[in-house]
């Protein structure tokens, strides 16, 4: 059975809950990294790469205001089985409504989370933009527009980004607001995939005072209260 590349993160609010389940993961062979709240779970997800949450539905139940917000974020963005104890056995709970998971635990490893492209969680929201960029690359200016932007980074549409690779250094400009931006390629998107729109995910290496005070009056938002997050 093909295994997760990154750990899972398991979610109680129980002590004895959340140690029965990462057993549970464990004798499955995948990594588990207990947490005792959405938020710490949210916190490591903000920092590392996981395939997956495995959640007590119970503490999904009891979580309210910023945890419940988070809890959907997180189940959101991450492949998610939730469930309920008994004894040793894990049973997976149905849940009304759009949400959709697989029927047991090796399914939930081995179909789902095995093929989930492990990538952090988000730290800003983003906001549907469109800017016309000038990405340098290989001696060449290669002509595009952003579909988003935030304020840690950007997609630009690219209808050949499978010539980047992640961790490329990139410089960026934005002529409408004659913006010189250093970023990083985090996420590339191939034509074709996903019926997405391709192109290249960034992240901002630095921003100057100038270049925030353009993205808070065009996206309308502050950087200290703009977190990624789905209501709940």
């Amino acid at each position: 059975m093909p295994l997760p590349p990154q750990p899972i993160l398991v979610v109680s609010y129980i002590d004895e809950t959340r140690a029965a389940l990462t057993a549970v993961l464990n004798r499955a062979g995948a990594l588990a990294v207990p947490c005792a709240s959405f938020c710490e779970a949210e916190n490591l997800a903000l920092e590392g790469l996981y395939s997956g949450i495995l959640v007590d539905l119970p503490s999904i139940i009891k979580s309210k205001g910023e945890e419940k917000i988070v809890a959907c974020t997180l189940a959101n963005f991450f492949p998610t089985l939730r469930v309920r104890t008994m004894g040793g056995m894990l049973v997976p709970m149905t849940m009304p409504g759009s949400a959709k998971q697989d029927r047991n635990l090796d399914d939930f490893l081995s179909k789902t989370c095995s093929t989930f492209e492990p990538r952090k969680l988000r730290v800003f929201r983003r906001h549907p933009v469109c800017l016309s960029t000038l990405v340098n690359y290989n001696d060449s200016q290669l002509r595009g527009f952003t579909l988003n932007i935030s304020w840690g980074g950007m997609f630009i549409v690219d209808f050949n980004a499978e010539k980047f690779s992640r961790g490329d250094r990139l410089t960026v400009v934005i002529p409408e607001f004659d913006w010189t931006i250093q970023a990083e390629v985090r996420r590339t998107m191939p034509w074709g995939i996903m019926r997405t729109p391709p192109g290249i995910g960034l992240s901002f290496i630095s921003l100057d005072e100038t270049v925030e005070a353009v993205i808070a009056g065009i996206t309308r938002s502050c950087k200290e209260f703009d977190r990624d997050r789905v209501s709940a």
